[in-house]
């Protein structure tokens, strides 16, 4: 299935760095767990100097992502 978009986000500092982290690991496991319930997938998931970018195959999840992020810039 096609990618909606990808997300970028600086989440970590810059010395995680690692799919292997465990700090990414969760981050991972948690959106596996959202997809699930969106019943779609994570399409891409990659970590550079604390920067995470994930994609998912869903308008909808992709849709309330970018609202959520929105949301949190005008807080």
């Amino acid at each position: 299935m096609k990618s909606q978009g990808t997300f970028e986000i600086d989440l970590f500092s810059s010395e995680v760095d690692s799919l292997d982290h465990p700090f990414v690991t969760q981050f991972r496991e948690i959106l596996e767990d959202l997809a699930d319930e969106y019943r779609c997938s994570l399409t891409s998931f990659e970590i550079d100097k604390g920067t995470v970018s994930f994609s998912f195959d869903n308008e909808e999840i992709t849709a309330e992502i970018v609202n959520i992020l929105r949301n949190d810039n005008r807080s």
